[in-house]
């Protein structure tokens, strides 16, 4: 990943992990045993990983939801972790709004899937008020 990228040293430690993880397991687990190896994988490099770290969404102050986000990184990059044939825009749409419920910018939605594949998203502050 790019210098340039925001968290692009850390999101690239966190895709080598995971393609670390898929070449030894390959595909077929269900997804908490992706979950438990990356995390322990992130760990051993020095990380600092929150596993079903909590996501509180807030309307007008109430708490209106709360859902989980399968890895939090360094309380910086949210990982969320798909076992489909691909990922699709829902999966997408789901990390999106844990970045907006979070405030957090940057998040890695991982599939390990018969093909490994991953997408990268960042929530700008400025995209936060629409």
């Amino acid at each position: 990943m790019s210098a340039t990228l925001k968290y692009g040293e850390l999101t690239g430690e966190i895709l080598n992990a995971f393609f670390t993880v898929y070449n030894r397991l390959g595909f077929g687990f269900l997804e908490r045993v992706y979950e438990n190896a990356l995390a322990y994988e992130l760990r051993k490099r020095g990380y600092r990983v929150t596993q079903q770290a909590p996501i509180t969404v807030r309307y007008d102050a109430i708490v209106v939801g709360e859902y989980f986000a399968d890895i939090l990184v360094d309380g910086k990059v949210i990982v969320e972790l798909k076992t489909a044939e691909r990922i699709s825009e829902a999966h997408v749409a789901q990390l999106v709004n844990y970045l907006k419920a979070t405030g957090i910018e940057v998040g890695l939605l991982l599939n390990f899937g018969p093909k490994p594949e991953f997408r990268r998203k960042v929530f700008t502050p400025s995209k936060k008020s629409v």
